[in-house]
């Protein structure tokens, strides 16, 4: 591996995975596709690296997104098997609530439009204004701007689901 890319490796690959993880929702497959990105960073040598590991990671994160449907589709159809289904094993009350706080997370980002959540997810991995506009094609004196709303809409988001939640648990 060049120096170059060597050290963006090991500034943002934990960057790239969380990025990845808020988009596929799996600690593991973030990971492999985090190493799927900087296998092709090598294989390409691009001219800027950091915001072109992040518009690979994306399109990765799309298309398994797109994957993850066509396998929903398939285990829908699946759901008549007589296959049994394995055990569940009560998990812990820190791994629920956890479960629980990631799930109203992932709820609530996906409520978003597909802008917000992206410019959302770039800036918590790190990327900086300039970096940002370019992988959403945003002017860069629009992305704070943009970037606030969104916060806003997120917060917006959660309180709503919240507040339902809130609702269900009191008429149950």
């Amino acid at each position: 591996m060049s120096d170059e890319l060597e050290k963006l490796y090991q500034s943002t690959y934990t960057a790239v995975v969380r990025f990845l993880y808020r988009k596929v929702w799996d600690a593991e497959r973030a990971e492999d596709l985090a190493q799927e990105v900087f296998v092709r960073a090598l294989a390409h040598r691009p001219e800027k690296p950091r915001a072109w590991v992040f518009a690979v990671a994306a399109n990765l994160a799309r298309d398994e997104a797109r994957a993850a449907v066509r396998r929903k589709r398939h285990l829908t159809l699946l759901k008549g098997d007589p296959i049994a289904q394995p055990a569940m094993t009560p998990a812990a009350d820190d791994t629920v609530e956890h479960d629980e706080q990631m799930a109203s997370v992932q709820e609530a980002l996906n409520t978003l439009t597909p802008r917000d959540r992206e410019i959302l997810l770039l800036w918590d991995a790190g990327l900086s204004y300039p970096e940002i506009a370019a992988q959403t094609g945003l002017a860069v004196g629009a992305v704070g701007t943009t970037l606030a709303r969104a916060r806003r809409r997120l917060v917006e988001a959660h309180d709503r689901q919240q507040r339902q939640t809130g609702d269900h648990a009191a008429h149950s």
